[in-house]
């Protein structure tokens, strides 16, 4: 059986590899003019399609793949986004993507503590942060035509409680699979990616609320 401690600090490991990938890919490509047009102009609808391909692959063929593949696809799933995300340092001041950044580390790590160690049974509340999350998505979709600010305010606060909630979730579903995914190398990607997820999503959510436009 896999040890807690040994199984989390290779998760953290490539949670940060990805982190560290999409944050200097995005960086770069910012500062790179032709880069940024091709991505938002030539590349962009492909690059979203080839994310999800990538990330959807990974979730469902993680148990089967050989270790070196699933390590690939992450990192290449962080570099795809990494390219996508260089529209947060066009939009935003960088000492507010920074400060940022590190609110959002800390309340990842309260909350990633949080469910590692409470007793309470959270794998239990999944279906509901995914109705949750589902829901989310169809009210995202229909303010795009209401254009509501009010309404897209309500949408990132809410949003923002649901992915803090998952990050505890993700490290009690993560202790769950170290029967099930016996792999521990993929084991760690997997993790990876589910709270590299988490992470983004805080991050962006938290950005959106309190960031400041590079005017």
């Amino acid at each position: 059986m896999l040890q807690d401690k040994n199984i989390f600090s290779k998760v953290f490991f490539w949670m940060f590899i990805g982190l560290a990938i999409t944050f200097g890919v995005g960086y770069y490509v910012s500062i790179n003019e032709n880069m940024l047009y091709n991505v938002f102009s030539k590349y962009y609808i492909l690059l979203i399609i080839v994310e999800l391909v990538v990330v959807i692959l990974l979730s469902a063929r993680i148990r089967k793949m050989q270790p070196t593949t699933a390590k690939i696809l992450f990192c290449l799933y962080s570099f795809i986004t990494g390219l996508t995300f260089s529209s947060v340092f066009v939009l935003y001041n960088l000492m507010s993507i920074m400060y940022v950044f590190g609110v959002t580390a800390i309340l990842f790590l309260i909350f990633a503590l949080l469910g590692h160690f409470t007793k309470m049974d959270l794998t239990k509340i999944g279906v509901y942060l995914f109705m949750a999350l589902l829901g989310i998505i169809i009210c995202s979709i229909i303010n795009i035509f209401i254009g509501s600010e009010g309404f897209d305010l309500g949408i990132t606060i809410i949003a923002l409680i649901i992915f803090i909630i998952y990050v505890a979730y993700d490290v009690q579903v993560i202790k769950r699979n170290l029967y099930m995914i016996p792999n521990e190398d993929n084991l760690a990607i997997y993790g990876a990616l589910e709270l590299y997820l988490d992470f983004i999503n805080i991050f962006l959510r938290l950005l959106q609320l309190f960031g400041k436009n590079d005017n």
